[in-house]
């Protein structure tokens, strides 16, 4: 099945539905990235946090896929804001990846409180400036953080990684990148299950032969959006795969657009401000 493909605004391509890594235990992460890989995902999305960057590595490197053929996200956790701080972390990722090079680094939280972010970003332009990472971006960003973060750089990120799902559709923050050339990808696209019986989402699951999973990441896929469901059984893996070759309709899609009630099942980026170790 042919992966569709976004173009960056700085001109890399990265595909449009990955899978993630979060809550896997390292040890268990190699079989879950071989996996991942043999369904035919090609974008891994990773992060310090997660505590199995050396897992990720190694899958890698056990895959019957060619590196260059793995589009590979990290994330630098909040304990290393700052120009230094974020260096020294990157090169902890490299070592325990055991990569040389990554395709995408996010800043994963802004930390507004902590004021650190534009110095944290000016540490990522000079690792993508060294050919250490391909592309930058952010996660969990708004528009003010973005609007500071380009005003002070004059670098935009190629990506801002959101919580977004039918209960949180972030029309106006998906409005907002857009506008910046920012390309948006979804984390917890599911809503940890928040819509799954939801009319708007059994009838089009029903009518399309699909389950509700697929029918929210083809919501997804349908929105331009870029999409990480994450999933360690090898049944799942495949289903979350298989949103490629179906099309809800217009009226679907509005309808499950019209589920949004502003419901977060993560933190907000404007008060979150937890800098504790990974």
């Amino acid at each position: 099945m042919t992966q569709p493909m976004m173009t960056l605004n700085d001109g890399r391509r990265m595909p449009q539905l990955g899978t993630g890594i979060w809550q896997i235990a390292d040890e268990d992460t190699p079989l879950v990235v071989r996996r991942a890989l043999q369904t035919g995902f090609r974008l891994i999305d990773g992060a310090a946090a997660y505590g199995n960057e050396r897992g990720l590595g190694e899958g890698l490197r056990q895959a019957d896929v060619a590196r260059d053929e793995v589009f590979v996200t990290s994330k630098l956790w909040n304990d290393a804001q700052g120009h230094d701080a974020a260096l020294r972390a990157f090169d902890a990722t490299m070592q325990r990846t055991g990569l040389d090079h990554l395709d995408l680094y996010l800043i994963h939280w802004p930390l507004p409180a902590l004021d650190a972010f534009i110095e944290t970003w000016k540490a990522l332009i000079r690792l993508r400036d060294e050919g250490r990472v391909r592309s930058i971006g952010v996660a969990n960003f708004h528009e003010a953080h973005l609007t500071r973060l380009i005003d002070e750089t004059g670098v935009v990120p190629a990506v801002n990684q959101i919580e977004l799902h039918p209960s949180l559709t972030q029309t106006a923050m998906r409005a907002v990148n857009d506008d910046l050339g920012i390309a948006t990808q979804s984390w917890t696209p599911l809503g940890r299950g928040d819509s799954f019986a939801a009319a708007a989402v059994t009838d089009a699951a029903a009518r399309t032969g699909r389950s509700v999973a697929q029918v929210i990441l083809r919501w997804h896929i349908q929105h331009g959006l870029s999409v990480i469901p994450k999933s360690e059984n090898p049944d799942r893996l495949a289903e979350n795969f298989d949103v490629l070759n179906f099309q809800l309709s217009d009226d679907e899609m509005i309808a499950i657009d019209a589920l949004d009630r502003g419901h977060r099942t993560g933190p907000d980026p404007d008060t979150f401000d937890y800098r504790g170790a990974i």
